[in-house]
């Protein structure tokens, strides 16, 4: 079954998202018989007492905490529109932070029962002088995070180690048991100046990764967008991650990650071998 994912809507601030039902119409044209709406959920209340850097970062992030009843009516009703033609899924793409556990099981506990679908990822690590994003621009990463870490590896180190931290938390039963794009990390390395690559102990941590997202049964994005981004052009994650998820049984979910029309189903016949 021609799957999508992970994709986006109008109440995501960051993108040039037409009318999600235009979207849906598109899916169904190009043959998808199922279609995951994941947009991002609402930042926990009180991180702007952690989150720095470039404002945009946190006023683009994500929906408002006020859009969450909207999106789940909208959603619905494009739903039981289109029930004939597709199987719509509906969900959040929610970001892990360590220090707002308490808050995110509260949030899954309301909102988690309207979902049936959803995507944990990471797009924010510990950085200069707090809280910074990683995949905003390449100036917010390298200034924010990897200069302040001291090399590409050791933000790569932290990136992989929060997402590790993501799969393990107890957020309740309403987590979303599918990592999102996760080498993101990676998606400015043809901007950095030394030849980036993946030391043997970030590898490791890598392989340890995969071990428990196969032992917890989770499921891997396997993420069209990177493709398209001109720092990196490649799947999320990469062909050596995607090989050994493969190895070890872990299903592989397609993602457009459509943040517009133009995006719906693209790099889809790229990555058809490995679904």
């Amino acid at each position: 079954m021609k799957r999508d994912g992970h994709t986006h809507t109008e109440f995501c601030p960051h993108g040039k998202v037409e009318d999600t039902e235009l979207l849906i119409q598109r899916a169904i044209s190009l043959g998808f018989k199922e279609y995951s709406i994941t947009e991002h959920a609402p930042l926990p209340e009180g991180i702007e007492k952690i989150a720095t850097g470039d404002l945009n970062v946190w006023t683009t992030a994500s929906m408002s905490l006020n859009d969450v009843d909207n999106y789940f009516k909208r959603m619905n009703d494009l739903r039981k529109k289109y029930a004939s033609d597709i199987i719509i899924h509906v969900g959040f793409e929610l970001d892990y932070f360590s220090e707002f556990e308490g808050w995110t099981r509260d949030f899954l506990a309301e909102y988690g029962p309207q979902t049936d679908d959803g995507i944990l990822s990471v797009h924010f690590l510990n950085g200069k002088g707090g809280l910074r994003g990683i995949d905003y621009s390449f100036e917010e990463y390298k200034t924010g995070v990897v200069d302040d870490l001291g090399s590409f590896e050791k933000a790569q180190k932290r990136y992989y180690q929060k997402v590790l931290a993501s799969l393990e938390a107890d957020l309740g039963p309403f987590k979303p048991t599918r990592l999102g794009h996760i080498s993101l990390c990676q998606k400015f390395e043809r901007f950095f100046d030394e030849s980036i690559d993946y030391p043997s102990e970030n590898v490791a941590l890598v392989h340890t990764l995969l071990t428990r997202v196969q032992q917890e049964k989770y499921s891997l994005d396997l993420n069209t967008a990177g493709l398209y981004k001109q720092g990196y052009q490649q799947t999320y994650p990469q062909v050596w991650i995607t090989k050994k998820a493969a190895e070890l049984g872990i299903p592989l979910i397609y993602g457009s990650d459509t943040h517009s029309l133009a995006d719906v189903g693209q790099g889809y016949e790229k990555i058809e071998n490995w679904l």
